[in-house]
């Protein structure tokens, strides 16, 4: 465990000094900040329509007006942003020629995937909770639902791990960023694309499909339910890929 540990400082380390993570994190809330203003506006003009028509006030739901859109938006900006954050998890390793002094380490391949994971999942957090202010802002002046707000955010920080193990797996291919970016992104895209095919599908198959999609899944929890099988959908897809990258990097060291 402390060998985790020592890696994912180190991994962080690299991630603050290097202006990636401040790029992508300026890019992040200045979308995300776009597209809550614009869907605040929206949740107010209709609001007033509401109230106008004689619709009770009591019975407007905050976070199904400002919220699901919100996040729904802010999930789809994680499918470009993240992979850009784990192209070089494993990529630069192997550019740099240092991967053979990484697969003979006295530390358990584990640890390193692990601890690399890890600190990109870090970086991640900290981006996420800045754009709770976001959220806090409807506290001052509305009454939102905290519990489909936390759950909310629950979703979009396991989705988002998703895609950074998918996006560690992609990393561990190939010693070019820009084409570990552009598998991460394809693969998330593809598993994205299950639920509209999902949802169009015959019988059984649209029932797998849907299974397999994360927005299905997501969605559940932007509702303000916890289920036990999104969880276990979310951490699966977590765990997969990181075995194939331990699968990748043992196959390298005993080729």
């Amino acid at each position: 465990m402390r060998s985790v540990w020592t890696i994912a400082k180190k991994e962080l380390k690299i991630f603050l000094y290097s202006p990636i993570a401040y790029i992508l994190t300026a890019f992040f809330l200045l979308v995300g900040g776009f597209f809550f203003t614009n869907i605040l506006a929206w949740a107010n003009e209709q609001t007033m329509r509401l109230m106008q028509s004689g619709y009770p006030i009591d019975r407007l739901n905050i976070n199904q007006m400002l919220f699901e859109p919100f996040f729904n938006n802010m999930a789809v900006i994680l499918i470009f942003l993240l992979p850009l954050l784990t192209m070089r998890l494993f990529a630069d390793e192997k550019k740099m020629r240092t991967e053979e002094m990484l697969l003979t380490a006295p530390v358990p391949l584990a640890s390193i995937i692990i601890g690399k994971y890890l600190a990109a999942l870090a970086v991640y957090a900290g981006i996420l909770l800045l754009t709770a202010t976001f959220a806090v802002s409807t506290f001052l002046y509305g009454n939102p639902e905290p519990a489909p707000l936390l759950t909310s955010y629950l979703g979009l920080f396991l989705m988002g791990a998703v895609f950074i193990a998918i996006g560690t797996f992609a990393s561990a291919l190939t010693e070019n960023q820009v084409i570990a970016a552009a598998i991460s992104f394809s693969t998330i895209l593809l598993i994205w694309v299950l639920s509209w095919v999902g949802a169009s599908g015959p019988g059984a198959w649209q029932g797998v499909l849907t299974y397999l999609s994360f927005f299905s899944h997501f969605r559940n929890m932007i509702g303000g339910v916890i289920d036990t099988q999104d969880i276990v959908y979310f951490l699966s897809l977590i765990f997969l890929p990181l075995y194939l990258t331990r699968a990748v990097f043992e196959f390298r060291k005993w080729r």
